[in-house]
């Protein structure tokens, strides 16, 4: 999660030469998330690379439609255009998307949804060369399961055809991708290394954060589960939630919260800035998602980035993680007496380990820093032409 610092910059005149890049995103800043700190993030490396950039989103937040944005507005340098919407949250449709790229010299796509097959069959009228980053695709959870795989195998297979590559953010996406896109290729994410660099607590606590949206597929009731097991065996176990509203809202959250009894255990902590989560993290060791389905897990790396030891579910990508990180601990929160052992055993390698095992996991984390990320995607831009 990341929090947008508001400013105005003038136009420099040695830049209005140089490539354009139209970032395509349903949801941006102000709105906090991994998607949206992906493309903020690649956004900012690619203007301190020389390009322009722009970004084109809706004019109005998932959680609150009725609160319509500015128009237009600079972010970091980041030149925001936002436009109308209908339809849902899940494949919302705005066609004044059209009116915001003549002027690219290259359309990059963020996510599977309206934008994405638009623009790729919209592509006999702006001739504009295309990539596309999948972010997951749409299958975060199984819901309409088989009406997904039906359209995925021939709605979005005939779209894909009108990008020059697809992008996979993961080895999870790249497994489902390639059956459509046999050539796609992977660029992991990157993750903001720097917000919460060793923001952990110096001493062992007893304290779990766990950061992201109010979404279904985070199963909140889980570790909300998991924390109650806790809590039997040591009462100064105490979960702070943070994230922001989604297809949950919080009044959703606090409503599981106080099904379990757990309100004097279980702090939550909606769309705070940076600054207020460093101050939650300052407080805690560990750091917990029972999430079932990640595009990546930027959540996991930032949390490692502040000393925090990860108990994650284990879902694909954090099983990707865990193999290349020994750090990580994986869990099964379906089953709330195995997670709370796990939980229980980082806290134990905490206690033990200490000063050495943080710094092992601020290291780990330090790999996926975006200026390493960033030169892979100007290294693409760069081989269909786009800057030198």
């Amino acid at each position: 999660m990341s929090v947008p610092m508001k400013e105005t910059v003038e136009k420099r005149p040695q830049l209005d030469a140089a490539p354009l890049i139209v970032h395509v995103v349903r949801q941006f800043l102000p709105n906090r998330g991994g998607l949206e700190d992906v493309v903020a993030n690649l956004a900012r490396q690619t203007l301190k690379r020389g390009y322009r950039v722009r970004v084109v989103t809706l004019d109005s937040l998932f959680t609150a439609p009725e609160n319509k944005l500015p128009a237009r507005e600079t972010i970091d340098g980041i030149e925001v255009v936002r436009i109308p919407w209908s339809g849902s949250r899940r494949y919302p449709v705005a066609p004044q998307v059209f009116r915001h790229i003549g002027d690219a010299d290259l359309i990059h796509v963020h996510a599977i949804d309206f934008f994405f097959d638009a623009l790729a069959w919209g592509r006999f009228l702006h001739r504009k060369p295309m990539v596309v980053t999948t972010h997951g695709g749409f299958f975060h959870t199984k819901k309409f399961l088989a009406i997904k795989k039906v359209w995925f195998r021939t709605l979005t297979r005939l779209s894909a055809i009108a990008y020059r590559r697809v992008i996979c953010c993961s080895a999870s996406d790249l497994s489902q991708f390639v059956q459509i896109v046999p050539d796609g290729m992977t660029i992991e994410n990157g993750a903001d290394v720097g917000k919460f660099a060793d923001a952990a607590s110096r001493t062992p606590e007893r304290r779990i954060v766990t950061i992201g949206r109010f979404s279904v597929n985070k199963r909140l009731d889980l570790l909300l589960d998991a924390t109650a097991v806790l809590l039997k065996r040591h009462p100064n176990w105490h979960l702070d939630i943070i994230g922001a509203e989604s297809d949950l809202d919080a009044a959703d959250v606090r409503r599981e919260i106080a099904a379990r009894s757990l309100q004097a255990s279980v702090t939550l902590t909606v769309s705070p800035d940076n600054h207020a989560i460093r101050g939650i993290i300052a407080k805690a060791s560990l750091m917990a998602s029972a999430s079932e389905y990640e595009g990546f897990g930027i959540v996991a790396l930032e949390a490692m980035s502040a000393g925090l030891q990860p108990v994650l579910n284990t879902n694909e990508a954090y099983r990707v993680l865990a193999r290349r990180h020994e750090e990580i601990i994986l869990a099964d929160f379906t089953r709330p007496e195995l997670a709370a052992d796990a939980i229980e055993k980082a806290y134990r390698n905490v206690t033990v380990e200490g000063l050495s095992l943080r710094k092992s996991l601020m290291q780990a984390a330090h790999a996926y820093s975006w200026d390493a990320v960033a030169e892979r995607y100007i290294d693409l831009y760069r081989s269909i032409g786009i800057g030198t």
